[in-house]
């Protein structure tokens, strides 16, 4: 049967070219046009369907995203990195479907395709378990919410602001400007501490004075110097605490609740103004000392040499 379709095809050139070299350029194009007009009819509809496929996986695509991003912001409690997720997966799945209807309008057997794309998609699958893991952990993460964007966490051997959450892979970075790309299985199977999940934090500082010094009033004027600041909250009421006697020191602990946002704030200025409170009220900060006690008394002629 291809045999006769290539020698009809061959007969038709023939044709075409006798056709020119006599000069008649309009029974040629006849002749071709006769013979070869329904499958350039046949292969035009194909382009004009395939075009308007694509026209309509757009439109589509268009469509759900809206209808994600909408229902997304419907749900106070959902991440808006859930609305990206969903559609990246819906739009993956809307261009699979619009390929494989091309593939069909072509004359390709999609049902072969698609044994084989199964049987690909099921040795890929059990080759790349890991990554499924992170996509699984991913969803997992993105509903129950543990982060979002721009809460600083700690989640065991990593720790850093989330810049982006994805299917894989969840991006934080350092105070000190380093980037993480941390797998989400990993996060998943990790506890996760979040620093800025709720709206306000407690902040402990510990400062020694003397044994020396008066312990009540050391308590006074620290106590004073936590209700003088605008930052820290009056309620819970901040309170000074004695933690330790330590070898060289009476350790007090500052210990005051603070809006989550102020934490450092508030960290940094109260210690920094420590130092100054403590002697301005004639209190001493002492340092490490050992006092060495011996057992024979020293002879007078000894202690001078």
């Amino acid at each position: 049967m291809a045999n006769d379709a290539a020698a009809k095809t061959q007969k038709v050139i023939d044709q075409v070219a006798d056709t020119v070299q006599q000069g008649n350029y309009q029974q040629a194009w006849d002749n071709f046009w006769a013979t070869y007009s329904d499958s350039i009819l046949h292969f035009g509809r194909i382009l004009v369907l395939t075009l308007l496929i694509i026209l309509i996986a757009l439109f589509v695509g268009r469509l759900v995203r809206k209808i994600i991003q909408s229902a997304v912001a419907k749900v106070p409690s959902l991440d808006p990195s859930v609305g990206k997720i969903f559609y990246s997966i819906a739009r993956t799945f809307i261009w699979l479907f619009a390929v494989l209807i091309i593939l069909d309008l072509f004359g390709f057997n999609t049902a072969s395709l698609l044994t084989v794309l199964g049987a690909a998609g099921l040795a890929v699958g059990l080759a790349m378990k890991d990554s499924l893991s992170n996509i699984a952990a991913g969803i997992m993460l993105l509903l129950l919410r543990p982060y979002k964007v721009g809460d600083y966490v700690d989640c065991g051997s990593v720790s850093g602001i989330i810049k982006e959450m994805g299917l894989f892979t969840t991006t934080l970075s350092t105070p000190d400007g380093i980037f993480i790309a941390a797998p989400n299985s990993v996060i998943f199977g990790t506890p996760v501490k979040n620093y800025s999940r709720n709206e306000t934090r407690r902040v402990d500082i510990t400062v020694g004075i003397s044994y020396g010094d008066s312990l009540p009033q050391g308590i006074k004027i620290l106590q004073s110097l936590l209700e003088k600041n605008q930052i820290i909250l009056k309620d819970p009421a901040p309170q000074v605490l004695v933690a330790d006697l330590a070898d060289s020191s009476v350790n007090l602990t500052l210990r005051f609740w603070v809006p989550t946002a102020k934490y450092w704030d508030a960290y940094w200025e109260i210690k920094g103004q420590l130092k100054e409170t403590i002697e301005s009220a004639g209190l001493n900060i002492p340092f490490p000392q050992r006092v060495i006690t011996f057992a024979n008394a020293i002879p007078e002629d000894k202690k001078n040499a």
